[in-house]
Formats: C-alpha cells, sequence, structure tokens
C-alpha cells in the first residue's frame, strides 16, 4: 500500500476525532449520564457511557483525583452527550519498557446516533517517545441508531525503532537485534448483535510493514529474524469472522461478569498479501469479587494467538504486548517473546487501600508460551509478577491511573504506567 493511500485514510479519519490515552488502546470514557425523567415518569433512568454496556452499575459516594486536588463533592454531573459530537483534548504522560517516557496529546469525540443508542467514541492520540517511537493510533466504535450494529475500528501509524530478540519463549535476552521499521494498520469490524450479550461480525483488516532493518544480533550469533527470513516490507491483508460475549458489569473497570471475544483471520495473496496465512485469536476474561461482599475483585484472563496454516512474515507472528491492548506480558517489554503460537494466562488480585476508593492496590501474576517456527511446539512457561498502585481518576466510570511494576525472568524488569485496568 502506498503513502498516499495511508495518508488518505488518515486524513479522512482525524476531523472526527479530536479521555486521556496514554498507550495504544487506553481511551477514558466519559462520565455515566443522568437522564431527566420525561412526561412526569418519576423514574430514575441513567445512560452509560461504556462502549459495550454497563449493568446497573451502582453509583457510589466515592472520591477520585480531581476531587481530592480540588476538594470539590463527588458525583459531579456532566454534560448530556447528543446527536452533535463533543470533544475533549488532553496531554498526557505514559511510560513503557519499550518506549521509556512518552509524552501524548489525546483526543476523543462522543455523540449518539439516536436517542436511545449507546454512546458513540473517535479517540485518536499522538506520541512522542524517549526512544524516538512516533505514533498515531486512532479507534473507532460506531454504534446504529438502534444498537443493531456495532462498527469497530482501530488504525495506526507508526515510525518504531524496537528490538526483536529471537523465536519462542526460549529464547535469550542476550540475543537482542535491534529493528527500525515504519507500520500501518487498518483493522474495521462490524458486528451484528444476535441476542443477549451476543454479535458476531465480520471484518477487513490490513498489516503493512515497510522499510525493515536489523543491526543483526549484539552478540554476534546469526539471528533468529535472518534465519526464518528477512523482509525489508511485508503486506497482510485479509477478512475476519468475529464473535463477542461481554456481560461485564463495566467495560473499564470490572467487577463481575465475563468477556469472551474470538477472531479467525484469513489473508489471501489476491488482497495484496505476501502469502496466504491463517490466525485464530480467542479471548476470556472473568470478574469475582474476592470475598463476595467485598469491593476486591478477583481478575482472571486467558489470551491465545494462534497461526494456524501458512506462513506470516516475521513483524506479523504472535508477540509479547502486540495483543490489541498492549496487555500481555506485564513484566517483559515489548517484542521480548515472539512466535507461530501464543498461549497467555493471567491472575490479578484487585483490592482496596482506602475507604473512599481514591487508592488501591494489585499483584498480579501472567505466564506465556510461544512455539518458534509455524509447525513447532511450544516452549516453556515464562512468568511475570508484581505489585501496582490504582489511583481513582473517575468515581462514576471507575476508571483508574495504572502503576504497576514487574519482574520477569533474566533480569526482566520495569514500571508499567498506564489509564484504564490492564483487563
Amino acid at each position: 500500500m502506498n503513502w498516499p493511500v495511508k495518508i488518505f485514510l488518515f486524513v479522512s479519519l482525524i476531523p472526527f476525532a479530536v479521555n486521556i490515552y496514554a498507550q495504544d488502546a487506553r481511551p477514558v470514557p466519559l462520565r455515566t449520564i443522568p437522564v431527566k425523567p420525561q412526561n412526569g415518569d418519576s423514574t430514575k433512568k441513567t445512560e452509560y457511557s461504556d462502549s459495550i454496556m454497563y449493568h446497573g452499575v451502582k453509583q457510589i459516594d466515592a472520591t477520585d483525583l480531581l476531587d481530592g486536588l480540588l476538594h470539590i463533592k463527588p458525583n459531579r454531573k456532566p454534560d448530556s452527550v447528543t446527536s452533535k459530537p463533543t470533544f475533549s483534548i488532553i496531554p498526557a504522560v505514559g511510560y513503557t519498557l519499550v518506549s521509556r517516557f512518552a509524552i501524548v496529546v489525546s483526543g476523543n469525540s462522543a455523540f449518539r446516533t439516536g436517542p436511545d443508542s449507546r454512546i458513540s467514541t473517535v479517540t485518536a492520540s499522538t506520541s512522542l517517545t524517549q526512544n524516538r517511537q512516533i505514533t498515531l493510533p486512532i479507534l473507532t466504535n460506531i454504534w446504529s441508531k438502534n444498537n443493531d450494529y456495532n462498527f469497530v475500528g482501530d488504525y495506526r501509524l507508526y515510525k518504531y525503532p524496537q528490538s526483536t530478540f529471537g523465536l519462542g519463549s526460549n529464547s535469550n535476552i542476550q540475543n537482542e537485534d535491534p529493528m527500525d521499521y515504519s507500520y500501518f494498520q487498518f483493522y474495521e469490524t462490524v458486528l451484528r448483535h444476535i441476542a443477549g450479550n451476543i454479535y458476531l461480525g465480520l471484518g477487513y483488516i490490513i498489516d503493512d510493514h515497510w522499510n525493515v532493518t536489523d543491526k543483526g544480533d549484539l552478540n554476534g550469533s546469526v539471528s533468529d529474524y535472518s534465519i526464518y527470513g528477512k523482509q525489508s516490507n511485508s503486506l497482510a491483508s485479509g477478512f475476519t469472522f468475529n464473535g463477542l460475549l461481554d456481560s461485564r458489569d463495566n467495560g473499564i473497570n470490572p467487577s463481575k461478569g465475563s468477556y469472551v471475544s474470538f477472531a479467525y483471520r484469513d489473508n489471501y495473496t489476491f488482497l495484496g498479501s505476501n502469502t496466504d496465512w491463517r490466525s485464530v485469536t480467542f479471548d476470556a476474561r472473568t470478574y469475582i469479587k474476592f470475598p463476595e461482599d467485598s469491593e476486591n475483585v478477583l481478575a482472571l484472563w486467558n489470551y491465545e494467538w494462534l497461526i494456524i496454516s501458512g506462513r506470516p512474515a516475521y513483524l506479523d507472528l504472535p508477540s509479547t504486548q502486540w495483543d490489541p491492548q498492549s496487555a500481555t506480558g506485564r513484566g517483559y517489554i515489548q517484542g521480548r517473546f515472539r512466535g507461530a503460537d501464543m498461549v497467555y494466562a493471567e491472575a490479578e488480585y484487585r483490592y482496596r487501600l482506602t475507604d473512599d476508593g481514591l487508592l488501591g492496590g494489585v499483584f498480579f501474576l501472567n505466564g506465556e508460551s510461544l512455539s518458534a517456527a509455524p509447525g513447532t511446539r511450544l516452549q516453556s512457561i515464562q512468568p511475570g509478577f508484581g505489585p501496582g498502585l490504582r489511583i481513582k481518576l473517575n468515581t462514576i466510570s471507575k476508571t483508574n491511573v495504572s502503576i504497576d511494576y514487574g519482574f520477569g525472568r533474566q533480569g526482566s524488569n520495569g514500571l508499567f504506567i498506564d489509564v484504564g485496568e490492564i483487563f
């Protein structure tokens, strides 16, 4: 795909994309909106701003960061979201092992396509990192007038220096191979409501890498990238079949319910792909109050990303923190493990530190196993673990600022700062 086409796609989206977004796929939602009774109806109704659904979230008298700084009362009433878009722009700072410190300017547009529709959002950000990376992601979540259809988009343009460390979860951190490349992503999915919390849909997806260079393993060994097959340019283009079930009470910071998504991807050379190849991803999460009568939550997550046929380009293989939310593998740098198949699991315990909910804590434990090239077996499970601090940013949406310190094997460790829960 040539540059004029990429620029046209982004320019056509940017006018509509103007809640903090510190890392990829981390939009901060609007607060809930009290709806005034109509025609003498005394029933108190509430519209929720989550992109999927809030199921009867109880509004509590809690304190968030703004309350604490300005000494004002919580439960502030926001402006109503109507068919006319509302905009907000805000700077933010993030930190990950792969970027180090990042300066981010983010924006959000929120609107309704109908009086009873869920809130649609367009979120954009641009960032410049300490490691000279430039990123421009745009995420769209548009609901039809009667919520029968959900249009989900994920578009990204990156200039992205990043090291790779070889294939499989047995790869050694000493085999660092510094890479540099440009990257364009275009994902568009249309989901149709089937019944209850179930949606099915189809999508079209593009991953385009170009100007790919590497320096070779710094320790002088032959890199897995060289063995697998170097490509200065690669394109993956195909269709997806998607399924979704979401029964969470809050999509940003759930306290109960489950989330299950499935995507089958089929790439074709007649659509521009370098090769034909197929993959599946499976994402399952559940949230349990523990103890049952407390505000503490045990969150469990399973994520699988499998190449089922064909041979993708090296940079299209499953990899740590290259899931859609860049969330897998706290304790390791993005791209630390890469391979044809990835199986991942994580548990996180979330608990209050203060009665008003301003401060909370977490402890997480994760493990990932990856194969090397297609057709090979899964290798050793690599664990990650660590503590974290949560600072309430928004009492109504329950959005937290997340500050985690993760530890992994072979000396991997680092600080992760983000907005919203990791999963």
